[in-house]
């Protein structure tokens, strides 16, 4: 098993984010807060292009914000789904390959490279991934997935 740490601002966090997504073998499960950073969502198209196996859940109401990549991502054909809570849904975590838990307080926005001080942590360990992706399944269930025509119409499925 390995952890390892990564801070910014600077690249590193965004650079591991982008490595686990292009070294991704099975699956890679997201449940993050925002996608706004248009480097991360390119790894996510091109591993998506791939025939990667991809699931996100993200916060509703950041889907409307300007920069948000979750348009992206859905008129791309990515299997997405927003949380039907008056809440935010926070997590900032991936699962790749049921393995590897990217975890912590970094941001999937350009601020959180260049900007903010956050911390990104990749463990590797089956058992707590397990329990992550417990977590984002719970999750799933409850969320709704977008369709690319009617932005605002959310659709449980």
């Amino acid at each position: 098993m390995s952890n390892t740490v990564f801070f910014s601002p600077g690249m590193d966090c965004l650079h591991a984010i982008q490595d686990g997504i292009e070294n991704a073998k099975e699956e890679i499960v997201v449940c993050v807060f925002t996608i706004s950073d248009d480097r991360i969502l390119q790894s996510l198209l091109n591993a998506h292009r791939k025939g990667m196996k991809i699931r996100i859940l993200t916060d509703n109401e950041k889907v409307h914000d300007k920069g948000s990549d979750i348009r992206a991502l859905v008129r791309s054909g990515l299997d997405l789904k927003v949380d039907d809570s008056k809440h935010h849904m926070h997590h900032k975590f991936m699962i790749i390959d049921g393995t590897y838990t990217y975890t912590g307080s970094y941001n999937w926005t350009r601020s959180a490279e260049r900007f903010n001080e956050e911390n990104l942590v990749i463990i590797e360990d089956a058992e707590l991934a397990s329990s992550f992706l417990k977590q984002f399944e719970t999750l799933w269930e409850s969320a709704v997935r977008l369709y690319s025509v009617g932005w605002r119409q959310h659709h449980k499925s």
